[in-house]
Formats: C-alpha cells, structure tokens, sequence
C-alpha cells in the first residue's frame, strides 16, 4: 500500500477550457495525500472556489497560497473587492472549504521523511529584480513600457489599501519573517510561494524585464535561513527543478495552453515535494 505524499501544483489558470478539464483530471494516489497549490488557480473569484472545493474534495489536505491572477479585479467579476480586501475574502472562502492558507497555522508534514512545517506564504514582488543599469523602479518600468512587456497587475492587480505594490510586499515580508522565525529550530520547512523566493529562476525569462513582477531580493537568503527541504513556486510557467545552497526548488506550473502543449510531458502532472 502507498504511503501519502506532499504533491505540488500551480498557475492552474481555469478560465481556459482545457485547463478545467486539467483540474478535473487531478486525483491523490493515496487517501492520505496533500496538495499545494502554488497560485494562480484563475482570476475570476468563482473560479478560484471552484477549483479549490474540487481539489478539497479529493485530497486529505489543500494547502493554497495566493498568486497574482487571483488578486486581480476584473471588470467583469461580480466580486469587486480589491487588494488585501479581495485577498481576505479569499481567505475566508478557503477557510470554509477546509483549505490551508498563509494566514492558519501551518500544518505539519506527518510521512515517513517529515516532520516537515508546510508554510504556505504571501509576498508579492518589490519590482528588485531588475536588469543590469535599471536602478530604480522607474527605469524599469519605463523600459518595460518601451518593449511592450508590461504585467496585467499593473491595471489589475490593487494594492488597497497599502500606497504601492511594494509597499504591500514590505509588509507581508517583515510579518512572513516574523512567523517562520518562530519555527522550532530542529524542524524542516517546505516553504510555498507564488513568486520565486530567490532571483535565479528568472534568469531564463525569454524577456529579462518581466523579471520585476517576479519576487524580491528580500528573500534572497529563506530557503537557507529557515532550513527549507524544498522550496515550492510557480509564476513563471517554466517547471523544473533545479537546487540553489543545496536546496531543492520546484516549480510547478501547468501554464496556458499554448505553453503546455508544447512540452513532452501531459499538463497536470503532479510535482512530488515529499513521500
């Protein structure tokens, strides 16, 4: 019989057809397993819920942090809250599903290589990952304007009521910090983030620019300071593993259609983190 294991997922992306049906593909392979759920479920407040009481149904455990797509505020979304107004709403509908969030205690690991603090984290990005001679958010955003390359979030995603998006990144990061400190000091962590916690991963970007909307430098140094065994992310739709100080990162997108068709691999496959 199977043991239980720690499987990861993100960038979901369910207003797509296809994708949906991804969703609805997604089975454990044991009545004991957990899935993470790394962003980017959709954007559209009822797609999200969706999706994650589907997932809640089935796996012993949903553990979700937020992306970007989720905090933004369409139009056409009957749901208008914005910023950290819409992300406790969110909250509040994970909580009633039984779905973990980055504010409830973070759960433990139980299997036979834990136990492991599974901390599901919100930190949004700082604009700090910039390219060589942008030294100032401005430069960045101007030269991002220039080639065209410009995050959504900049129309859709609202800080409210914090005075920037960095600003709100700034505070989730000093109270994000605070919580994992108080972690006991013999005990593993597998740290979950929408956005990639080092700037590496973003090396690749086939547009170095959209690298500011990715992270921030701030957590350069996490994923050793607060022991991660793996370090969990999505984002930048370009899943695979790779390892920085040791540590093992995993990004686990499925992506949009045009991008996972493409690959050699079947959308939907389940990352394992730990088991």
């Amino acid at each position: 019989m199977p043991a239980p294991t720690l499987f990861a997922i993100s960038d979901l992306h369910v207003a797509y057809q296809e994708n949906r049906e991804v969703v609805e593909s997604l089975h454990p392979e044991d009545d004991g397993d957990w899935l993470i759920v790394a962003g980017d479920v959709g954007e559209m407040f009822a797609d999200v819920v969706w999706a994650l009481r589907l997932l809640a149904g089935r796996f012993a455990k949903v553990i979700w942090a937020p992306g970007n797509h989720e905090l933004w505020t369409p139009r056409e979304d009957p749901v208008q809250e914005r910023g950290e107004a819409r992300y406790r709403k969110l909250v509040q509908a994970c909580r009633e599903l039984g779905v973990v969030t980055p504010e409830d205690e973070y759960p433990v690991w139980p299997g036979a290589d834990g136990p492991a603090v599974v901390a599901p984290l919100f930190l949004l990005y700082d604009y700090s990952f910039r390219m060589p001679g942008h030294t100032t958010k401005e430069q960045a955003l101007a030269y991002a304007y220039e080639t065209g390359v410009v995050c959504t979030d900049e129309i859709l995603l609202h800080p409210d009521p914090h005075p920037s998006r960095e600003q709100w990144c700034w505070d989730r990061v000093a109270q994000t910090g605070e919580r994992l400190a108080e972690i006991p000091g013999d005990r593993p962590t597998v740290l979950i983030n929408h956005w990639p916690m080092v700037r590496e991963p973003t090396r690749i970007l086939r547009f170095p620019e959209f690298a500011q909307w990715c992270g921030t430098e701030l957590t350069a140094d996490w994923h050793v300071r607060f022991r991660a065994a793996v370090s969990v992310y999505g984002h930048l739709h370009i899943p695979r593993t790779t390892y920085y100080d040791g540590v093992r990162f995993e990004e686990v997108s499925v992506g949009y259609p045009r991008e996972w068709r493409l690959r050699g691999t079947p959308p939907g496959r389940l990352r394992r983190i730990l088991g």
